[in-house]
């Protein structure tokens, strides 16, 4: 298997975008909630297609 950066590229996104979600579900605050459910949603819904 190998991996090139037109395949990183694509899920470097959303999983960053699962990440910086969780990481602010860590320290909440209600607009923090908030962003951190979108930023959950858009990440695994952009990781989906490669699964």
């Amino acid at each position: 298997m190998t991996i090139n950066f037109h395949s990183f590229s694509g899920y470097a996104g959303p999983a960053i975008s699962l990440l910086a979600g969780v990481l602010i579900l860590i320290k909440p605050r209600l607009l923090n909630y908030v962003v951190a459910f979108y930023l959950i949603i858009i990440g695994i819904l952009g990781l989906v297609p490669y699964f």
